[in-house]
């Protein structure tokens, strides 16, 4: 499934160490083959309906919605901070 970065997910980022993005360069590639991927725990925001959340690691996650083919994604960030506005 095709996956597009909107402005605010490349902005987010770009202000992650280096070592977070190459695991969000991972989990963006998983998600791309497969959304439903194990390692991704993804899964619907309950405060947020039409948006999933996967995991990038223990700490880190990030938000997308899915638009007919793509999957757009809107946050990547710490848990707590990407889950605040996802």
């Amino acid at each position: 499934m095709p996956v597009e970065l909107t402005g605010r997910f490349t902005q987010q980022y770009a202000q992650l160490p280096k070592g977070i993005q190459r695991k969000v360069d991972k989990a963006l590639g998983l998600l791309d083959v497969d959304f439903r991927h194990p390692a991704l725990c993804s899964h619907p925001v309950e405060s947020t309906p039409g948006v999933f959340e996967a995991y990038v690691d223990s700490k880190y996650r990030m938000t997308f919605e899915r638009h007919g083919d793509s999957l757009v994604m809107r946050n990547v960030d710490n848990h707590d901070e990407c889950l605040r506005s996802p």
